[in-house]
């Protein structure tokens, strides 16, 4: 399990992980299992499933998982969802295919409890804002796919890699300068400071640090800026 801000790649590395690993890459929309009629959503499921079990040695990938499955009281679906994610949660257990689940979340609270216990994954991951080092690998990547390598780089502080490919795609397409095009790119950091604040405190002690072994720790006096007093709060506790 994955859990990250939004744009560190999250996503992106759940699917080079099958070009790595020279395995199919399966991408499970829960959404679409969801059917009208009684019993469809859990047929569907069982179905995917074995089609998943077929294609083994393979890596399932599930999307921002807590989207497609944290409303799953139940109470305004009839039951659906609890069943269908029922389904899932015995085929996690049981199944004996090779097949490596990969799931993302921006917001693992949302996830009923039972989904995370342990043995279900091996390990909830935290992915934070990338550092300077990261940074400077991502704008290397991205200035070479989008042929701007000798343009000189903007300020990129609390930038996620998502962010920097936003802007390099952004230069291109309007013919700017990385400078230029650095101006009209928002930082999810900014726009969303409190969310991402809590996010990580949140996963300090609780995730392990998907930048290096152990648990992901994060210091309540690192620099970042402090809520106004009228934004709104996010209890993530």
């Amino acid at each position: 399990m994955l859990l990250g801000v939004p744009g560190t790649g999250k996503s992106a590395f759940a699917k080079s992980l099958g070009q790595e690993t020279g395995r199919p890459t399966i991408t499970l929309d829960v959404g679409a299992l969801l059917g009208s009629l009684v019993g469809q959503s859990e047929e569907r499921t069982r179905k995917a499933l074995q089609i998943v079990d077929a294609m083994q040695p393979a890596i399932l990938f599930i999307d921002e998982a807590e989207k497609a499955l944290g409303g799953s009281s139940g109470q305004s679906d009839s039951g659906v969802s609890t069943r269908l994610l029922g389904s899932l949660l015995t085929w996690l257990n049981d199944h004996t295919s090779d097949i490596f689940v990969i799931c993302t979340a921006n917001d693992v609270r949302r996830l009923p409890p039972e989904f995370l216990r342990a043995e279900r994954f091996d390990g909830l991951f935290f992915l934070d804002l990338p550092g300077q080092t990261q940074k400077q690998a991502i704008w290397q990547m991205y200035r070479q796919q989008f042929e701007m390598t000798e343009q000189e780089l903007p300020e990129d502080k609390d930038w996620t890699g998502a962010e920097i490919r936003a802007c390099c795609r952004l230069a291109a397409l309007l013919d700017l300068s990385l400078l230029e095009a650095a101006q009209q790119i928002v930082p999810v950091a900014t726009t969303s400071v409190e969310a991402v604040e809590h996010l990580r405190r949140w996963a300090s002690g609780r995730c392990l640090s998907a930048e290096q072994s152990g648990l992901y720790t994060h210091s309540v006096t690192s620099e970042r800026r402090s809520p106004s007093p009228t934004s709104p709060q996010h209890n993530w506790n």
